[in-house]
């Protein structure tokens, strides 16, 4: 499999396992799974709100939390894969969780008394009487939605670096499907969320949330089984260890060795040449780093194995660089999932206060996502087929553009998204007022479908992000690190939405209480958008600099004995 990673070597004939035919079972695990996930995002804050009685802001918070703990907890997936488990057992042992915690959400759901009697109807003037969950019922709601969070967490570590794994990088062929892989991938997570927001969004709110929780349970069992049934096909790799440790033992090496004189060339650095692994340049960033790679001698002679701890390998110490350099990435990207926090909560609420009718049929308020998600199922198979085909051969980049270009893209559509957000909502304020509809549970007279233009806008922002994205982290990644690295590109979404939580707190506590009627027909959500539209820009230009300092990993080149054929010479 070349510089992939190691094949499990009860795999005899990895050549003929995985390709296309293999991710094919990873495409239904992950639309299956992502449809009852991404339909309890947009729909659990009117859950919150309207059935476990919470208020506007807590329900908001408690949502952002449990979003940014699920991307969060990716990181733990993702050093499980890595280290311990191979990507398919993963995937089976956190989707068994996730299983689980639906399954606590749905007996809370149909039990009355594991739950408090709904305030959904009540006016906004008598909300605040409403009686909260107590403890009791709180802490089997918390159960339930922290075991979805960890299991979740896990599966998105581990599913998009299993279907990777299906291609070999150092194959062209395969190269080319490669780049096409986490297009299709996001392309099957919108099938399964446009299912989601629709299909179970309408099942919670009009057969009950005990139905809902009870289809979500069942989907992602299901899951597990399409992810079963494929099982033969997959080309697992086989855990190299902690890459936690390796990170650390370059560390370690380095201050230990710094000391030591740099070399002048590459003989007086360690390097082990291994065939079935890749092997990294040096690059000149972080030189101090370079230390732990300094062969050590003592007066006489070297010392042929000090230990991991006194001298690591060049590929080591680059993969530590390479770690070292996608933070800033990250954390530049962090502050649009902060935008996207607010489309799934604030934005949900605007809906309830709107008409929803569409041709006779009302359409739940948790639904309006379907827009962003339609522009994509209909955007990226255009993308993949039309667009980067005709980039590629003005560029000669398999993905069209590099990985962080269409990063770029998104977040500059992420800032228009908030502005035209803000617009969107000082007009439907102003349509309350006019209506003398203020303090009314009435919908207002003004279609929800106004919100579909900051959610069309930002869907096609998520289109480069999150691709591109995940295309960056797992290439950029060692073989060793590849889920690690797929769970940090989720970690960006982690981020954004705890940030979320802190800035609407932040602004409600500096602005004098923007958010302190618990009405928005009286808040000042209109002026909250266009602070997160200025921070956004200013946030663009940040990942900018960040964009213009990152250097990508060099793979050496070498020829693989009895093959014929040469090895990935870069990325």
């Amino acid at each position: 499999m070349g510089i992939l990673g190691e094949v499990n070597p009860k795999q005899k004939h990895a050549k003929k396992l995985g390709g296309t035919r293999a991710t094919l079972f990873v495409y239904a695990t992950v639309a299956l799974e992502n449809m009852p996930f991404i339909a309890n995002a947009v729909s659990l804050f009117s859950y919150f709100y309207g059935y476990m009685n919470f208020s506007l802001t807590k329900s908001a918070t408690m949502l952002t939390n449990l979003m940014g703990a699920s991307y969060l907890l990716s990181l733990f997936g993702g050093f499980i894969c890595d280290t311990y488990l191979s990507r398919f057992r993963s995937c089976v042992l956190f989707g068994g969780v996730e299983v689980l915690g639906y399954a606590v959400l749905a007996v809370q759901a149909f039990f009355p008394q594991l739950r408090p009697s709904p305030c959904k109807d009540v006016s906004p003037l008598l909300i605040n009487q409403c009686e909260a969950a107590d403890s009791s019922q709180a802490a089997i709601l918390y159960t339930g939605l922290y075991l979805v969070a960890f299991g979740a967490g896990g599966l998105k570590a581990a599913l998009p670096s299993l279907g990777a794994d299906q291609f070999d990088e150092s194959d062209p062929e395969e190269s080319n499907t490669l780049s096409s892989f986490f297009n299709w991938f996001l392309f099957f997570v919108v099938t399964g969320a446009i299912f989601g927001v629709t299909f179970l969004v309408w099942i919670s709110e009009n057969e009950g949330w005990n139905w809902g929780f009870g289809v979500s349970t069942f989907a992602v069992a299901i899951a597990i089984l399409f992810l079963c049934m494929g099982r033969s096909l997959y080309r697992n790799n086989v855990p190299k260890g902690s890459p936690l440790s390796r990170i650390m033992q370059v560390f370690v090496a380095a201050i230990r060795n710094r000391n030591l004189p740099l070399p002048e060339n590459a003989v007086g650095f360690h390097e082990v040449h291994d065939k079935q692994s890749e092997t990294l340049h040096r690059t000149n960033q972080f030189r101090f780093l370079d230390h732990a790679a300094v062969i050590v001698t003592t007066d006489s002679s070297t010392v042929n194995n000090p230990g991991p701890w006194k001298m690591c390998t060049v590929t080591q110490v680059e993969e530590t660089k390479i770690l070292i350099r996608m933070l800033p990435i990250i954390l530049s990207t962090i502050f649009m999932n902060t935008c996207l926090a607010q489309l799934q909560t604030f934005s949900i609420q605007q809906s309830n206060t709107m008409d929803r009718n569409l041709l006779g049929f009302q359409v739940p308020g948790s639904s309006i996502p379907v827009i962003p998600l339609v522009f994509m199922f209909i955007l990226i198979p255009i993308y993949d087929r039309v667009c980067v085909p005709i980039l590629r051969k003005f560029t000669g980049i398999p993905t069209g553009v590099t990985h962080l270009q269409r990063i770029g893209v998104g977040l500059v559509l992420s800032a228009i998204s908030m502005a035209v957000a803000g617009i969107v909502e000082t007009h439907r304020k102003s349509v309350a007022v006019e209506y003398n509809m203020v303090d009314s549970a009435e919908p207002l007279p003004m279609t929800v479908f106004w919100l579909g233009f900051q959610y069309a806008i930002f869907g096609m922002a998520d289109m480069f992000t999150v691709v591109g994205l995940l295309e960056f982290f797992y290439a950029e990644s060692s073989a060793g690190m590849k889920s690690l690295g797929t769970a940090i590109s989720w970690s960006s979404l982690a981020f954004g939405y705890f940030l979320s939580s802190a800035t609407v707190e932040l602004v409600n506590t500096v602005s004098g209480g923007w958010f302190k009627s618990n009405n928005l027909n009286r808040d000042k959500l209109n002026y909250f958008y266009w602070v997160l539209a200025v921070l956004s820009i200013l946030n663009l230009g940040a990942y900018l600099l960040c964009a213009s300092w990152y250097r990508y990993k060099k793979v050496e080149m070498k020829q693989i004995e009895g093959e014929g054929k040469l090895q990935l010479a870069s990325v």
